[in-house]
């Protein structure tokens, strides 16, 4: 008897009824088992885009790296070079924009698998831009270089606000290179531009109500390329080589 009882109690635990407490807890967990499942699946398609577009964004990001160094004249030829890798960009863009199709409304949910890439690949663009007219990229300008507003017409994928804003960060870094460089090649008038550039920048991101997190901290640092910029522009200035400035890699 006292088996029997036992067996019978093991039945009722093994197959809880649909009105128990245990029956709702397992038929939520199967859901959610199901649900999980299907959102792994959805960041493996991205991260496997984000391995793609990190070797995207660093071949780009080679490709420019001559401007640097080059003479002025070979300068434009290797701005030309380097867009060669943008469609490969273009491309990276329309699988996220796909994959994120069927999960609309997600975006923030699986943004971090590309987050860094497209803020290497803003402040990639608005050198390019600077190089060629000395002005700022907008982030419409961005959007479209990327083709976003041709191929997603809805607001389920976009660039990020922040990572435009940090990938602009990330040119004030750029310039101060640059300018050290160039002005290394003697030319001295690069400086001037440059801190003017940054200086307009600097006062239009003091406008923004910044909060302390990873754009602040990016904005502390266009700060000290301001500073060193306006150093390299002090020393240019203290030799009396300003009047000296050759035609730079860099717009008009």
């Amino acid at each position: 008897m006292a088996a029997a009882d036992a067996s019978s109690w093991a039945s009722r635990s093994q197959s809880p009824s649909p009105t128990s407490s245990a029956w709702l807890i397992l038929n939520q967990f199967q859901e959610l088992s199901s649900m999980l499942e299907e959102s792994n699946a959805i960041r493996d398609k991205f991260r496997e885009i984000g391995i793609d577009m990190d070797t995207a964004v660093r071949q780009f990001q080679s490709a420019l790296l001559p401007v640097h160094y080059l003479p002025a004249n070979e300068v434009p030829t290797a701005i030309a070079k380097a867009k060669e890798n943008v469609p490969a960009l273009q491309s990276m863009m329309v699988r996220l924009a796909s994959t994120l199709l069927d999960s609309k409304g997600q975006f923030y949910r699986y943004h971090d698998h590309w987050r860094h890439q497209t803020q290497t690949v803003v402040f990639l663009l608005a050198f390019i831009h600077w190089l060629e007219t000395g002005g700022l990229l907008q982030h419409k300008d961005v959007e479209d270089q990327l083709l976003l507003l041709e191929v997603v017409r809805t607001d389920s994928f976009f660039v990020d606000l922040d990572d435009y804003l940090i990938g602009i960060c990330g040119l004030s870094n750029e310039l101060s290179r640059y300018v050290v460089n160039r002005v290394t090649l003697g030319e001295y008038e690069v400086a001037e531009r440059v801190s003017k550039f940054l200086n307009d920048l600097y006062a239009a991101f003091r406008l923004l109500n910044l909060r302390n997190d990873a754009l602040r901290k990016r904005f502390d640092g266009l700060k000290y390329d301001l500073k060193r910029v306006e150093e390299v522009l002090y020393d240019v200035n203290i030799r009396g080589l300003g009047s000296k400035s050759t035609t730079g890699g860099g717009g008009s």
